[in-house]
């Protein structure tokens, strides 16, 4: 073989070695691309399944002190999930209590109390453990600018007074009987109200001089009325728990709505409403 025929076989056979390399970087390459996209495809498969997308109707059966909390967080639950909706029963606890364990269609109930909380567990309508979520504390509601001097809770049982209170069955009414029977006072009220919103009321149309009521609706009533905070309120406190019912309708979008209630989100509305930490 001469010379230059040998040249030219090793040119050829150094070409043909690259062009292996260059087709095996090529097929490491493919295989990495294919990997990678498999591994973004199955994160975003993840992702899709650990959010999915809610939809429908909400209905959240609430104590009527939750009135404007609730309604600012199902505001806020409508605009994180385009396509829901809230819709909201507020009434005293054992009225909802009563209605939940009679059929009503509810996915979600916020009571004022353990003990009208129980009034659906007992019945084994509740799916999930009741949370405590907030506590509540009371407070006498009188007249702007308290033109009758109420500066306690012995105040209210003076005979020239009007007085008002939740109905004993209603969480607020069975605390403002627990303080009064702690201080071992007595007030014969010109009436018993179905729920606190009620008997705020009373107050703010000037049907009666006073109210014992939470602290969170006399701040949610404004310069409507004015509060009279009293030590016997502190033996009082009710806890309030929420959970999610067993014939809910949308049991996923009722779920995230309690999240949303428990979270830092929520926590901070209801405390800007007066609310306590549970």
């Amino acid at each position: 073989m001469t010379r230059s025929a040998r040249r030219t076989r090793r040119m050829l056979q150094v070409a043909g070695a690259g062009v292996a390399a260059l087709i095996a970087l090529s097929a490491c390459s493919s295989s990495d691309d294919s990997s990678a996209s498999s591994d973004s495809s199955a994160k975003s498969d993840t992702l899709t399944s650990a959010s999915p997308k809610l939809s429908g109707t909400v209905t959240v059966f609430a104590a009527a002190s939750l009135k404007e909390s609730f309604t600012t967080l199902g505001k806020e639950f409508e605009k994180q999930h385009p396509g829901t909706k809230v819709s909201f029963n507020f009434s005293g606890s054992d009225t909802l209590a009563a209605s939940i364990t009679s059929g009503a269609p509810a996915d979600v109930f916020a009571a004022a109390s353990p003990k009208t909380m129980a009034i659906v567990t007992d019945k084994k309508d509740a799916a999930t453990t009741p949370v405590t979520f907030v506590r509540n504390q009371l407070e006498i509601a009188t007249l702007p600018g308290n033109p009758d001097k109420v500066a306690s809770l012995k105040d209210l049982t003076k005979s020239n007074l009007k007085v008002v209170l939740c109905d004993k069955a209603v969480p607020c009414g069975a605390a403002a009987q627990k303080a009064l029977d702690a201080s071992s006072l007595k007030i014969t009220p010109v009436s018993y109200e179905e729920d606190v919103k009620s008997a705020l009321n009373k107050v703010v149309l000037k049907e009666a001089d006073a109210a014992v009521v939470y602290k969170t609706d006399v701040k949610a009533a404004g310069d409507k009325v004015e509060g009279v905070e009293f030590p016997e309120s502190a033996k009082a406190i009710n806890d309030y728990p929420i959970a999610l019912l067993k014939n809910a309708d949308n049991t996923s979008a009722a779920k995230e709505f309690i999240a949303l209630v428990q979270s830092a989100q929520g926590r901070q509305v209801l405390s800007a409403a007066g609310f306590l930490k549970p």
